[in-house]
């Protein structure tokens, strides 16, 4: 029983160094070891077992490790019935060429949104979007519509936990909220990012869960808040349509 704890005990620390790269592509040994507590000796062995099975690279130059190639083989093989960022990729794609501007796909995951999928504007100005980012839930045109569409105990949960930014009234944004509800959509405007707005819009599946948020975002120049409203129905359509290949 003993040797089966320690087996399970290697494996959560293998796992939580490859979780390590979610917030950043190129670690050093030090600087992993100080993110998951671990003594740099233990750490070093295990990047060693996971570099072995092709899961981690190491840069002889620089001593940092990135993800390894066996990472994106085992990526190829989800199933897209499963994978909404592969399966809804096209639709993506077809509403960047029809509006023109980035176009994101976000799911929550604990008190953060994750892009999972993002579908760059062609404009020589743009806004980027990484796909991998987690952003606050605090924020933000999709973090409202993710929020919003959850259960009131999952949003009270939100609200008073002890992550909440003082900077952010409890009260303003349950009514930011229930206008998400009331209108379908959210918007922000410079609201996390200067310079940048963005309209974002609920995608429910068959069975009225919420999957993901469907997101626009752009530079102010083009975006206005008008522009913003306008663009809207165009994603609840999309959204609507994504919905429905969703199980």
């Amino acid at each position: 029983m003993e040797d089966r704890k320690l087996t399970v005990r290697a494996v959560e620390r293998a796992l939580d160094i490859l979780l390590c790269f979610t917030r950043s592509s190129d670690l050093g040994l030090t600087e992993i070891a100080s993110e998951i507590g671990l003594h740099k000796s233990t750490v070093h062995r295990l990047l060693a077992t996971l570099e072995e099975k092709g899961f981690v690279v190491r840069n002889s130059a620089t001593d940092k490790y990135r993800l390894g190639i066996k990472i994106w083989e085992l990526s190829t093989h989800l199933s897209q019935n499963d994978d909404p960022a592969t399966m809804l990729l096209p639709d993506m794609e077809q509403l960047r060429e029809q509006l023109g501007e980035t176009i994101s796909l976000y799911i929550r995951d604990g008190d953060e949104r994750l892009r999972i999928q993002a579908v760059q504007s062609n404009q020589a100005i743009r806004r980027v979007a990484q796909v991998g980012a987690r952003l606050p839930l605090t924020v933000g045109a999709s973090s409202k519509v993710l929020v919003a569409f959850s259960s009131e105990a999952e949003q009270e949960l939100l609200l008073s936990s002890a992550e909440w930014p003082p900077s952010v009234d409890p009260d303003m944004y349950r009514q930011q909220l229930e206008e998400v509800r009331q209108n379908g959509y959210s918007t922000s405007y410079e609201e996390r990012e200067p310079g940048a707005a963005a309209v974002a819009v609920p995608i429910f599946d068959s069975a009225g869960q919420l999957r993901a948020s469907l997101s626009l975002s752009g530079p102010v120049s083009r975006l206005s808040i008008d522009k913003l409203h306008e663009y809207a129905p165009v994603l609840i359509a999309v959204a609507r349509e994504m919905g429905i290949k969703l199980r």
